[in-house]
């Protein structure tokens, strides 16, 4: 398929049914190593990015962007944690948080460094997720939003009224070697585009997963990528 330093894992199954001895490296940077990582799609070569870069948008989606500007660059617009977020029955859970705005709070005090909180006390970076639509895939309004959990709107909160319940997936690793997402609230849809459409700008989506499993299909298909791999094309992989 495709040539890239790859590090084997021996029978590693992340987030679904498929089990894969070999793993690429920026699979396991993302999933295991909580590295930031592009998320390349598999059929055009472009990149998610939010609509918005700066740390105050938290009504704004995400899109498919084929050019990687300066701008998005500086700040860290192409990059993404997926970070362990529990579990649903056996399956891991993700949140996908933009490294674009993010922002790290400063420490109330020294002296609470032993209270509990297993690490060198200094408080975790904010980020912005993916948070999905209450009435997605139905509604017509935006989707999804990247935004902290305490500042989207209503209806991207969870209907048991924890906003985080609309911010966890599951992520699959497709027997292709990319990665699908699954949000918890809509389980029969999956991250895709507005009117099915992968081109420049397209507007991410939930979208009905005709494959009828938690693979996907190849159009609702992102190869991780290191940032020291964004101009690797990867659209050639199917032809």
């Amino acid at each position: 398929m495709y040539t890239q330093e790859r590090t084997a894992m021996s029978n590693l199954v992340v987030g679904g049914p498929v089990a894969v001895n070999g793993y690429d490296n920026a699979i396991v940077a993302a999933l295991v190593e909580n590295r930031p990582v592009m998320l390349v799609h598999a059929f055009n070569g472009g990149y998610l990015r939010p609509a918005e870069l700066n740390e105050e948008s938290h009504d704004k989606g995400v899109q498919l962007a084929t050019a990687l500007d300066e701008t998005v660059k500086e700040a860290k617009g192409h990059l993404w944690y997926i970070t362990p977020a529990g579990f649903f029955g056996q399956r891991p859970l993700y949140a996908l948080e933009s490294a674009a705005g993010q922002v790290t709070p400063k420490p109330t005090s020294t002296g609470n460094i032993a209270a509990g909180r297993g690490d060198d006390g200094v408080p975790k970076p904010q980020r912005r997720r993916i948070t999905v639509h209450q009435d997605a895939p139905k509604s017509t309004a935006d989707t999804v939003q990247v935004g902290l959990p305490d500042k989207v709107g209503e209806k991207w909160r969870g209907k048991n009224g924890a906003p985080e319940d609309t911010q966890l997936w599951i992520v699959t690793v497709t027997p292709w070697g990319g990665i699908t997402f699954v949000p918890i609230t809509h389980p029969d849809t999956i991250l895709g585009f507005k009117d099915h459409a992968v081109t420049a700008n397209s507007e991410v989506r939930l979208t009905y997963n005709w494959g009828g499993d938690f693979t996907g299909t190849v159009i609702n298909t992102f190869y991780p990528r290191l940032p020291s791999e964004w101009n690797v094309p990867y659209h050639h992989v199917f032809t």
